[in-house]
């Protein structure tokens, strides 16, 4: 029994999980306690913060990520110190440059940024991006590595003192926003120094960088880089656009971002996979064994797609439940938006795997095309919603409330805001099913381009998934 359980702890697939796990369980407390410590406008502006971080943080590490997770996967021990050495001195080059980017911009227009949601985002991010920079070069060097024990240790600093800090602020201090954001910045500086400490970020191998390896991450990347974007963009264009809506503004963001947050946490077992499997399907790629990367990515697309069939079912049925947990009472409202989400992640598994298996057949370039045609989607979607369907909502549901029997004009604008607040959300969230769809048929079609795949063997393969799964459990007991 000793001999199963130590197996399963250094599984690369449990460690991984565990990784995503923490950072989603943490993730999702931390929110909590944020929620109920904040009022609905400042909950608004860190909304806004981390998101537009998080996406600035793909075009910084967009251009090595994938890159360096998929060469590392087939090089030998100097052409790996070389590849990494790289990736250190690329993201320092285009850390400086986003952060002098984002500086220039709020240098430029004080007033406007001053008065937005963004405030925050512009005055912090130059920082963060310097303070982050060996954290998130370690992730990417550890991820290619697949030692997910050590970048587990750093997750548990990074996510877990933060978390530290938000419970002691909850029960006792209530310090205000402005001291939330240092605390996020103090953890992001220990975390970073421990991974400069370890050479986990691999700060040793700068000067054995050669232009060879420079060329080939960056003639990877500029592919990767566009669809790492892309991708942040399909999750974070939603909260951009509300954000910039006079209507909506920070209390559609604050309103959103719930079934939002429970959509990540359901997605936690998929990215986990996901960053397991692309090092295998690359390798196996590189050799030239197109027969394993088909199997590799039936057996995943279809595991993950049975395994988040139940989840999806339940979270469906509980909603209001589950939204009253995470978001305490006045967000019940938005139980709808997140039954939406439910479809959508039913959805996910196979439009993830189908970029996995781009990217590794060495095909960044149409991954990128995909990203493409489902962001524009995505931004074309809901800007007819949030800015063009909330004039019609907001007129139907004003004469719904007045012939309501609510006699008070000022009641029924008040309840007619709310409820076209809530539609117009319900809208953003059906175009995330729509452009899906539309991101699954044009990977297919890529697919087909260069080797032929059947999406009815992802049926198949997700029974491979859970029989392959039972036979190594008996070989290992």
């Amino acid at each position: 029994m000793a001999n199963v359980l130590s197996k399963i702890l250094k599984n690369n697939n449990f460690l991984s999980l565990a990784n995503n796990g923490l950072v989603a369980v943490f993730g999702f407390f931390g929110f909590l306690l944020l929620v109920r410590s904040l009022n609905t406008n400042d909950f608004g502006k860190w909304v806004l913060l981390i998101t537009t971080a998080n996406f600035v943080d793909m075009i910084r590490f967009g251009i090595t990520r994938t890159a360096i997770v998929r060469f590392l996967a087939g090089a030998d021990e100097d052409e790996a110190k070389r590849l990494i050495g790289s990736n250190y001195i690329i993201n320092l080059i285009s850390s400086i440059l986003v952060a002098g980017f984002v500086i220039g911009i709020d240098f430029l227009f004080p007033a406007m940024i001053h008065d937005s949601g963004f405030s925050l985002f512009f005055y912090w991010f130059p920082a963060l991006a310097i303070i982050n920079l060996p954290f998130n070069n370690a992730q990417s060097v550890l991820q290619a590595k697949m030692r997910f024990d050590k970048l587990l240790v750093l997750r548990i600093i990074n996510v877990g003192g933060f978390m530290l800090f938000l419970i002691a602020n909850y029960f006792w201090t209530r310090f205000s926003l402005q001291i939330i954001v240092y605390a996020y910045l103090a953890v992001n500086v220990v975390t970073s120094l421990v991974s400069s400490i370890t050479n986990w970020d691999g700060i040793k191998y700068v000067l054995k960088a050669k232009r060879t390896t420079n060329r080939l991450i960056l003639n990877f990347g500029k592919y990767s880089t566009g669809t790492l974007i892309g991708s942040n963009l399909l999750k974070s264009a939603d909260t951009f656009i509300i954000g910039l809506s006079p209507f909506l503004g920070t209390a559609g963001v604050a309103l959103y971002s719930i079934p939002l947050k429970l959509t990540e946490i359901i997605e936690i077992p998929l990215r986990s996979f996901a960053m397991t499997a692309f090092p295998g399907m690359s390798k196996a790629s590189i050799e030239g064994n197109t027969e394993k990367v088909k199997h590799l990515f039936y057996t995943n697309a279809g595991g993950m797609t049975f395994l988040l069939l139940p989840i999806m079912l339940i979270s469906f049925i509980y909603a209001k439940e589950f939204v009253y947990i995470l978001g305490g009472a006045g967000y019940e409202k938005t139980a709808v938006i997140f039954r939406i989400f439910c479809i959508y992640g039913i959805l996910l598994p196979l439009d993830r795997f189908i970029g996995v298996l781009l990217d590794s057949l060495n095909l960044p370039k149409y991954n990128f095309f995909k990203v493409v045609y489902m962001t524009l989607a995505n931004v074309i979607g809901d800007s007819i919603v949030v800015f063009a369907f909330v004039f019609v909502a907001g007129f139907l549901s004003f004469f719904t409330f007045l012939f309501s029997g609510v006699h008070s004009l000022s009641l029924t604008a008040l309840y007619a805001k709310e409820y076209t607040i809530i539609n117009v959300l319900q809208g953003v969230a059906w175009v995330t099913i729509s452009f899906t769809l539309i991101g699954i048929f044009i990977g297919h079609y890529y697919l087909n381009q260069n080797i032929e795949i059947h999406l009815r063997k992802i049926f198949k393969g997700g029974i491979l998934f859970f029989t392959e799964s039972s036979l190594l459990k008996r070989k290992a007991s």
